[in-house]
């Protein structure tokens, strides 16, 4: 199996799984345009689409493909998201014959309340839920919610490929060093991050395990995540208390 991340507007990816049939899938797609550029570019056959969330930046291309290429949209149960075929909801299994995949659905609410996650095949395809060294920010959700689908998706195999959705590392690095200056881990996915954009590549796919290791939204058990709500003033008994201190100072970061 085959992954390919597709630029699109500003920092988007638009993911696409495809076999070494022709037969492909794709997740989130914001745009048309530029998955019918690959589809035609590597002779591929589209046959289903995957939605995590209603944002206009990952479903505004679902609609014009779905009726040019008479495919399926598969979406979590929101009314926003007109171009959805089939409804998805938490524990649903998703068998696909071309390309050969399964997935397992996971509701992960935080982002926007009907947010979705695709795990399988080694792959995490998690919209906005999850970002190398960040999380989403909290549009209809609390922090209660967020953090519960991150540990969610904390809980999955080390060995996983989180394919986020947007090319956010290089800010999400910043905002780390400042939570945790001294690791080591970090540090070495910053000088990674670094040289992948100055090359012209992508951030992700990347392990989960080095997720767990670096990105401090996953990290509010530990010690140095602790500390630094500490340092803020900021009551440091409660993990939830800890993770929303988190994400209010990311959100004013800059």
């Amino acid at each position: 199996m085959n992954i390919v991340s597709i630029p699109a507007l500003t920092d988007n990816y638009i993911w696409l799984l495809h076999d070494d049939h022709a037969s492909a899938l794709i997740v989130d797609p914001s745009a048309s345009a530029p998955v019918e550029t690959v589809l035609t570019t590597l002779g591929l056959r589209l046959k289903a689409i995957l939605i995590t969330h209603h944002h206009l930046d990952h479903t505004a291309g679902a609609k014009a493909l779905r009726d040019r290429l008479d495919v399926p949209v598969y979406a979590p149960q929101d009314r926003r998201i007109e171009a959805a075929t089939h409804r998805v909801t938490n524990g649903d299994e998703l068998y696909f014959v071309a390309p050969a995949v399964k997935f397992r659905v996971l509701a992960v609410p935080g982002h926007t309340l009907s947010h979705v996650a695709y795990a399988g095949e080694g792959l995490l395809f998690c919209g906005d839920t999850l970002f190398s060294l960040g999380c989403g920010r909290l549009f209809e959700g609390s922090p209660e919610q967020m953090l519960a689908s991150l540990d969610r998706l904390a809980a999955l195999p080390d060995a996983t490929q989180v394919c986020c959705a947007h090319e956010y590392t290089a800010a999400n690095a910043r905002f780390a060093a400042l939570v945790t200056p001294e690791n080591t881990a970090l540090a070495l996915r910053t000088r990674q991050v670094a040289a992948l954009r100055a090359a012209g590549k992508p951030t992700l796919p990347v392990l989960l395990a080095g997720e767990k290791a670096t990105n401090p939204f996953l990290r509010v058990d530990h010690t140095e995540v602790i500390d630094w709500c500490a340092r803020q003033g900021v009551a440091t008994e409660s993990r939830t208390v800890r993770f929303a201190a988190l994400r209010k100072a990311k959100d004013v970061f800059s």
